[in-house]
């Protein structure tokens, strides 16, 4: 079974670009999560955003290309596997305009009950949502 896959495009402005000419590494991560939180927005139920929040609690980036200001990237973000505990992995690619790959990352999420806010075994039902 292939992973339901979440896709948007975002435009580098003027603010993204470091004093290389290019988007900046944190700005990159910035769109990780921006991306993330969009995708779990898209597919969890609201009874599920109210009880759950996600955290970060790794970055793998591999930077394979640069984007500059008014270029466009394509965002795809899927979970390759199924939860261990609290925490997935997060898959992420970043395709430019000319069809290469801009950047690819791996980010570990932890689930908290937002009440108490206190990790959580990732529940079956917020699990596929992601999985498919």
């Amino acid at each position: 079974m292939t992973a339901p896959r979440f896709t948007r495009s975002i435009t580098a402005g003027p603010d993204d670009i470091d004093e290389l000419g290019h988007v900046n590494n944190a700005v990159w991560v910035r769109w990780i999560q921006d991306v993330a939180v969009e995708h779990w927005m898209a597919v969890a139920t609201p009874e599920q955003q109210a009880a759950y929040v996600w955290v970060i609690t790794r970055h793998e980036i591999d930077y394979r290309g640069n984007v500059a200001a008014g270029e466009t990237v394509t965002a795809e973000t899927w979970v390759g596997e199924a939860p261990r505990g609290a925490r997935f992995d997060r898959l992420m690619r970043f395709t430019g305009e000319d069809g290469r790959v801009k950047v690819d990352a791996r980010t570990t999420w932890a689930v908290l009950d937002r009440q108490s806010g206190r990790l959580v075994r990732v529940p079956a039902n917020v699990a596929e949502r992601f999985l498919g």
